[in-house]
Order: C-alpha cells, then sequence, then structure tokens
C-alpha cells in the first residue's frame, strides 16, 4: 500500500480554539503527523511527499472567492489595531441570503465571519501552506487509484471533512475527502463516500448534497449533543437531484462495536445499492473510547474490524485521515485499521470493468 504526505502539512500549529466558551489549547496539533506517520513505520510504510498538482482540483469543490480568503486574509487581520495572532471570528451570519443579490463583506471582520463557522479553525502563518499541502496528499491519493493502484492511504492533516464549499471549521480548511471524491469522478462515474469520524462530515455532506454521482454516508454521534451540532440528522437525504444520495446514521453517545457494527451494516448495505465504482474513506480515529472527544467507545479491535469489512466491498479504494486525537491508543488504532485493509480481499474487476468501458467509449 502507498502512502502519501508531505512534511509541510506539519507546519500548521494552533496555539488555542475556543470550545465551550472559553479557550483552550488546541488539540490539532503536528504531533498528531508525527504519531501516524511512527504507526505507518512500524508497518513498514513510508509515505511519500505528493506533487504540487495546483489548485485545480481545490477549486473544482470549494469557491474561488473562499480560496482566496484562506490565502489573504492574515495580512489584512494584522492590519487591525489590537488583532490577535491568529484569525478567528466574533461573529456569523445567521442567513447568507444576500449572497444571492451579491451581498458579501468587504471588511476583513465580516469575511472571517462569513467564512468561518466555530471558534475551532484559527488560521496563522502556516494554515494556507499546510492545508494546501494536505490537499495535495489527497489528490496525488485519488490520482495513484486512477492509475491502478487498489487502495492509497493520505495522511491528511490539517483534516477536512468540515470544510464546506465555502466554509471552514473543526480545524478543516479543503475538504481533502470532498477534493479526492471529485478528483475519481474524472474517470469513474459513482463514487461513494463513507466517512466513520465520530463527528458527521457537514462539509462533504454540503459539497454533494445535490448530487446523485456521489453518494456520502456518515457514522458519527448524535449531533442532538454533539459537534457539529446543526447537520447529521438522519432525516437529511440530500436535495434535488441529490434526494437519497445522503445518508447519516447518527449514534448514541458512547455507542460501542456492537452497536456501530449494526449501524455499519446498514451504511455499507446502502454504499452496495448504490454500486459506486470506487470508494473514499474518511479514516476518523476520534470514535475510539479514549480519544479526549468522548463521543463513542470504539476499540481498537474494533476499527480493525471496521476496515476489514470495509474492505470486503472491494472497491478501489483512498483512505483519507480525519480525526484522532492525543491519547496512547492513536497509533494502535491506525495500525489495526491499515492492517485490516491490507489483509482485505482485493477490489472485484466490476469496477475496474466500468472503467475499461468509459476508456473505450
Amino acid at each position: 500500500m502507498k502512502a502519501i504526505f508531505d512534511p509541510a502539512q506539519s507546519a500548521y500549529h494552533p496555539r488555542r480554539i475556543m470550545a465551550n466558551g472559553t479557550f483552550v489549547p488546541a488539540p490539532e496539533t503536528p504531533e498528531r503527523a508525527q504519531t501516524f506517520l511512527d504507526a505507518l513505520g512500524d508497518l513498514g510504510i513510508v509515505p511519500v511527499p505528493p506533487p504540487d498538482s495546483g489548485s485545480s482540483a481545490l477549486a473544482a469543490v470549494h469557491d474561488d472567492r473562499y480560496l482566496t480568503f484562506l490565502q489573504t486574509i492574515l495580512p489584512r487581520w494584522r492590519r487591525i489595531a489590537g488583532a490577535p495572532e491568529e484569525v478567528m471570528p466574533n461573529l456569523h451570519p445567521v442567513s447568507r441570503a444576500g449572497e444571492a443579490q451579491g451581498g458579501y463583506p468587504a471588511s476583513a471582520v465580516g469575511q472571517v465571519g462569513y467564512h468561518i463557522m466555530d471558534g475551532a479553525a484559527p488560521i496563522n502563518a502556516e494554515t494556507w501552506r499546510s492545508a494546501y499541502a494536505s490537499a495535495q496528499s489527497a489528490v496525488h491519493a485519488a490520482d495513484l487509484v486512477l492509475g491502478g493502484e487498489a487502495l492509497v492511504y493520505a495522511l491528511c492533516r490539517p483534516p477536512g471533512h468540515h470544510a464546506a464549499r465555502n466554509l471552514a471549521g473543526g480545524f478543516c480548511f479543503l475538504n481533502n475527502a470532498a477534493i479526492a471524491a471529485e478528483r475519481l469522478r474524472s474517470r469513474y462515474p459513482k463514487v461513494a463516500v463513507l466517512d466513520v469520524d465520530v463527528h458527521h462530515g457537514n462539509g462533504t455532506q454540503q459539497i454533494f448534497y445535490q448530487r446523485a454521482d456521489v453518494l456520502t454516508v456518515s457514522l458519527h454521534a448524535d449531533p442532538l449533543r454533539f459537534y457539529p451540532f446543526f447537520w447529521g440528522y438522519a432525516d437529511e437525504r440530500g436535495a434535488g437531484a441529490g434526494e437519497g444520495f445522503n445518508l447519516n446514521i447518527p449514534l448514541t453517545r458512547g455507542t460501542g462495536d456492537d452497536g456501530y457494527f449494526a449501524a455499519l451494516e446498514r451504511a455499507l448495505t446502502q454504499v452496495a445499492d448504490f454500486a459506486p465504482d470506487a470508494l473514499v474513506v474518511a479514516l476518523g480515529l476520534d470514535a475510539h473510547v479514549d480519544d479526549p472527544v468522548q463521543g463513542l467507545a470504539i476499540t481498537t479491535n474494533g476499527f480493525g474490524r471496521i476496515a476489514g469489512r470495509i474492505a470486503e466491498l472491494r472497491l478501489p479504494c483512498v483512505v483519507v485521515q480525519e480525526g484522532g486525537y492525543a491519547s496512547n491508543a492513536l497509533g494502535p488504532n491506525l495500525r489495526a485499521a491499515i492492517e485490516a485493509f491490507l489483509a482485505g480481499p482485493k477490489p472485484s474487476r466490476r469496477a475496474g470493468a466500468a472503467q475499461e468501458a468509459e476508456d473505450a467509449s
């Protein structure tokens, strides 16, 4: 199995976030990437850096105005008298209805509130560099699968699944899973995104919500009392052409392996019925029983079972790293998942035949 990681992804080091109304140290640290690298090393896997494929893959899922904001906001922010070192919003629009009429703030403060949904996505001097490199890892992983690799792991840090088309949040700036899925769509007619992070992948949902060519499925702690709170409910099924192509499975807080696997079977049934040609797995490891976020209670063996069961779909697959925070189990969790993916059955010829048919047309 090939793994992709750019050392530039470790440059971003947010100092603090706002959680529960107060400032706390940011858990999304460069040490997370090193833990994942060490776990891969234990398996004899040495990640390679991705080439710079440019911004076209990012612009395929994110608004140009948003991408410009991410790249240019910091110097504008620092011209504000008394502005702190890191960019963080102090207001948020209740509605963006005015956007259709051209309403968009020129103020740096207004744009920060417009494009950052919470206090957990601070922007500093290294944010764009690391987020861009993280997205390039996802792009290259997808390109390798398009080139014939059965399984590629993108060590994406910072993560991405909370980033919507024009919105950052929850440590996420560019939606790596969505970028990989859209890249795969350049060759494959249908792609599924399966998100097993403890948090709902609200950004991924928003990006594909009105499309029938990308199925989005998310298993996560019930947002009734868990971040991101405003998305991830079971009645969110897609809209327009995408109605029926979004599946959310919210789980009771503290759900363990057995309850999770019952839900996973439902998710995999939906994926199988969709009959995708390729799969993106948004691999969050923060559903572990000892993860600091304390949402679900999956064991290390459980992550191996999850990955092994997903492998039984026998689809060309990009695994994109999402959450998973400081605990002694973080490295073992990744090892368990990767080992199970590697031990699982290889992709069937069904997906390959779909590709060959398209190539011949």
